[in-house]
């Protein structure tokens, strides 16, 4: 982490789908994302399947879990945006406020976040734009495109922006 005092947070919410959640794990590690997992999941945290995604960067990653988004919400504190095919804000034109913790909270694969929550934080739902016939991205696609719009608007922080070829120099 750079001298900043803020973290991007991804916060699934009951994830069920083990894959994805690997697949997640390793884009919070790759970006330096802290990772939120809020019970009851599909699976375990030992299941093959998840750790096979993101096996080799599972000790780069900080993970937290609870066992209800009440606890969740008890313990954490910053800004909150809640990734919903029910939002009308596109996700790119909300601002990430680089100044405290902020949160990217995304629901189950089958039934998304509970619309309480939803209802209760209209300002905050943002939706990825796709077609209106369609139900959803995957939820790792999302996360992913979540995680670079909010690093993008920081600046890319503490990240390698520049690559390198391994038989030739530029």
């Amino acid at each position: 982490m750079s001298e900043n005092t803020y973290r991007l947070n991804i916060v699934l919410v009951e994830p069920q789908i083990p894959q994805n959640t690997g697949n997640i794990s390793r884009t919070c590690a790759v970006t330096g994302a802290a990772l939120h997992l809020i019970k009851p999941y599909g699976f375990t945290i030992t299941d093959k399947h998840l750790k096979r995604a993101g096996l080799d960067y599972w000790d780069k990653l900080e993970i937290y879990e609870y066992e209800s988004l009440d606890e969740f919400f008890e313990k954490n504190s910053g800004t909150f945006r809640f990734f919903t095919t029910k939002g009308r804000t596109t996700h790119s034109d909300i601002d990430y406020p680089d100044t405290q913790n902020t949160y990217l909270v995304f629901g189950r694969e089958d039934k998304g976040l509970p619309e309480e929550l939803l209802y209760a934080h209209p300002d905050d739902c943002v939706r990825i734009p796709m077609r209106n016939e369609l139900r959803s991205l995957n939820l790792s696609n999302s996360v992913a495109i979540g995680v670079y719009e909010v690093l993008r608007q920081w600046g890319y922080p503490d990240l390698g922006r520049e690559g390198q070829l391994t038989k030739y120099t530029w």
